[in-house]
């Protein structure tokens, strides 16, 4: 795997955090419907992570839904010979109108990226800029009423301010679950079965990583029933990557873009239509783990700093973006 060139001994990391310089913490910030039948209780707070975000809401239920099935029961690996690849949002923010929140210097560069590389794997691409909470709600509400029938999956990715449970639109913050909740089966039929994945650059936090230095010890090492229909839970099939773990800041680089866009476009182009999608996202966190260091040593305490994606995902099967068309 090549080295990032973005790495120690650049100038111009910035975290991906809002507002400006701490002096109490020494921190520096720049930068529509299914099948329905029946009722429902809910109850119970579950977080603000991506687990308990999807967990919060959703008690006791006694829904039920009906969406088409498009993948065999037991299955290893998700239908992807359908027409098309499917939509890809690229929801991409420079500018606030929350006095406390930075430009993001660099994201346009990691939304370019982003988008080419989508394309290459056969994405049909839509880029958003600088949208407000209620235009991104109304793309989303738009997404999630086509007819996804001969499309594969759906991707979403928001570059923006954010931090823990919480992503910045441009004029105020939001939770995450305001927006995959539109791609669950009982509002978005056409995606039941199928994948839904969610690229976050965002902090969610203001804690520091200072990582660890390893060093090499010298010393000797030694050597089912199948059915015609099956029911699956509301909310799989989705996969949430954010660009750093709950609490922490998320590094950007003001002419490369964000360590984690980076990795995430390089590993696509390289082996997108190669690698399944978990394979491949273990090497993006690799090479943010391994590759990138804060270099800001007019700040010593944001100073050789380091960065670890977080991937949560509830896919129930592999999934391979191959060549459209090519017999897999």
């Amino acid at each position: 795997m090549s080295v990032s060139e973005d790495q120690v001994g650049r100038t111009n990391d910035l975290i991906d955090a809002f507002g400006s310089l701490n002096s109490a913490s020494g921190s520096s910030n720049s930068g529509s419907g299914g099948y329905y039948t029946g009722a429902s209780s809910s109850g119970g707070t579950f977080g603000g992570g991506a687990i308990g975000q999807l967990a919060n809401g959703f008690g006791s239920s006694y829904h039920s839904y009906t969406a088409n099935m498009v993948t065999d029961r037991h299955a290893a690996e998700y239908n992807m010979r359908h027409k098309n690849r499917g939509m890809a949002l690229i929801f991409n923010h420079e500018n606030f109108e929350v006095p406390t929140l930075k430009s993001r210097a660099g994201t346009n560069v990691d939304c370019e990226n982003l988008a080419r590389v989508l394309k290459q794997l056969d994405f049909d691409v839509k880029v958003f800029k600088d949208c407000s909470l209620k235009q991104l709600k109304q793309h989303i509400e738009w997404a999630s009423q086509q007819d996804h029938r001969d499309n594969d999956c759906i991707l979403v990715a928001i570059l923006s301010h954010g931090e823990l449970g919480y992503i910045y639109a441009k004029d105020v913050q939001y939770k995450l679950d305001q927006i995959w909740s539109y791609f669950t089966p009982q509002h978005c039929p056409s995606l039941g079965g199928k994948p839904k994945l969610f690229f976050i650059q965002a902090c969610q936090g203001d804690r520091l990583d200072p990582g660890v230095t390893m060093k090499r010890i010298n010393r000797t090492e030694t050597d089912g029933e199948t059915s015609m229909s099956y029911k699956i839970p509301l909310h799989a099939d989705f996969l949430i990557a954010y660009s750093t773990i709950p609490g922490f800041y998320s590094w950007r680089n003001t002419t490369r873009g964000s360590w984690f866009m980076q990795s995430l476009c390089a590993e696509l182009a390289a082996n997108g239509k190669r690698l399944d999608i978990l394979t491949l996202l273990t090497f993006v966190c690799q090479r943010v783990a391994v590759d990138f260091e804060s270099c800001t040593p007019d700040n010593p305490e944001m100073h050789q700093q380091k960065q670890i994606p977080c991937i949560t995902t509830m896919l129930t099967r592999i999934l391979r973006f191959g060549e459209k068309g090519a017999l897999r």
